[in-house]
């Protein structure tokens, strides 16, 4: 590169020849100067001027600084908002999680009470950072995480429990005659008519004309006719090939078709049929084969003992405490 520098006063020129690394050199040092140059200025007028009063440059730097105020105020803002609707969602969450753990507890046979009771902490204190609102939200959207699995979670468990509730309701094992004497059992046994040996297919319960008959568990009519050895008989199918059968009744409340629940009315004690005297005949038949009831209402009677047993075993802890 060559410049050529003219001297008006002398009339002469001269003429400069400037390689690639000189020229490089160069505009290396303008730059240089021209940076220290605005430090200097930036150093004297604005920090200069702010330090001793200048009206206009303590405008500019009152300006600058309220700038960068509003702007890191607005910053926080968006986080806090934004922090506010993720815990808005959590506590949403939390709601859920305190409401399916009574309905779990319950269908579990557990008191509420006890998982509501806040675990103990504690430990030596050794002090850390404080947690800047990267690491909060990173902490919040972690235990977002963490009560959406525990909700999946005990929803499946409420399913699981609630089907298995569902499937003992469906089980006859609750006695179709309150507090009655047990007569005939299942088996062989002289027949009362014939005096000859005979296959009794259920359970014989005496009681008195009119004394409710009761579902043994839930399902469907599917029989409600008159017999000539049953009398006035109904058969209550309860799913998987298991049907209950209730025989010489006097009077009948349900009919073929009816949905009935667990422990309802549906019939009183008569002596319709092949009977010589008021009982209640019950059967309960499994595809169709004749089964010992007795062994569905011991089964029975062997869940509601557990239950009372859980029952007060949960209670004792409140009560030794209340006599404390």
């Amino acid at each position: 590169m060559q410049l050529i520098i003219t001297d008006a006063w002398l009339a002469r020129s001269r003429a400069l020849h400037l390689s690639g690394t000189r020229l490089a050199v160069l505009l290396l040092g303008l730059s240089f100067v021209l940076m220290l140059v605005s430090a200097l200025l930036y150093h004297w007028v604005f920090l200069k001027g702010a330090r001793e009063g200048w009206p206009v440059i303590g405008t500019l730097v009152r300006m600058v600084i309220k700038d960068e105020v509003a702007q890191r105020d607005r910053f926080m803002r968006e986080n806090i908002e934004v922090l506010a609707k993720k815990l808005g969602e959590m506590q949403a969450k939390m709601l859920q999680l305190e409401s399916l753990g009574e309905r779990v507890s319950g269908l579990a046979g557990v008191n509420p009470g006890d998982i509501k009771i806040k675990p103990g902490q504690g430990g030596a204190l050794v002090s850390g950072h404080d947690l800047s609102i990267d690491e909060l939200r990173t902490a919040i959207n972690g235990l977002d995480q963490l009560a959406s699995q525990r909700a999946d979670v005990m929803t499946v468990i409420e399913s699981r429990l609630f089907e298995q509730k569902i499937k003992k309701m469906l089980v006859p094992t609750q006695a179709p005659v309150e507090n009655a004497i047990l007569g005939s059992v299942f088996g062989w046994r002289i027949d009362p008519i014939t005096g000859q040996s005979a296959l009794h297919t259920g359970l014989d319960f005496p009681a008195g004309a009119g004394t409710p008959i009761f579902s043994a568990a839930g399902g469907v009519v599917v029989t409600q006719a008159f017999h000539p050895q049953y009398g006035n008989m109904i058969e209550i199918d309860h799913g998987n090939d298991l049907i209950s059968r209730y025989a010489h009744s006097s009077k009948v409340f349900v009919k073929k078709g009816d949905l009935v629940k667990r422990g309802q009315k549906i019939a009183e004690v008569g002596t319709t049929g092949r009977s010589t005297g008021a009982h209640l005949h019950f059967e309960v038949l499994v595809q169709g084969v004749p089964q010992d009831p007795q062994k569905f209402l011991n089964a029975g009677r062997n869940l509601s003992t557990g239950l009372a047993l859980g029952s007060s075993a949960r209670s004792a802890p409140d009560s030794a405490l209340a006599q404390r």
